[in-house]
């Protein structure tokens, strides 16, 4: 039988980490429930993050949503003018 290695890597702010590794655990005992699991575990590492925080795709969708919702009230604006 053919097996595969997940291996996921998450970078968490160090006051937060218990609690996400309580609900990681907490969703590996549910899909264990479901699926077929063998081995594993999670592991802490410290790590400095360098730089700023980058923006996820949800940010920036957010973003490009503000910005579109910003150029079409200006664009009612200018057209509510040209008509009166």
């Amino acid at each position: 039988m053919l097996y595969k290695r997940v291996n996921v890597e998450l970078i968490v702010i160090a006051d937060e980490a218990e609690a996400v590794i309580g609900e990681l655990n907490a969703e590996l005992d549910r899909l264990e429930e479901v699926h077929t699991l063998f081995g594993g575990g999670i592991e802490t590492t410290a790590v400095n993050h360098p730089g700023t925080r980058k923006r996820s795709a949800l940010a920036h969708t957010k973003a490009a949503g503000q910005t579109a919702v910003r150029a079409t009230r200006n664009g009612l604006g200018v057209a509510l003018r040209a008509v009166i």
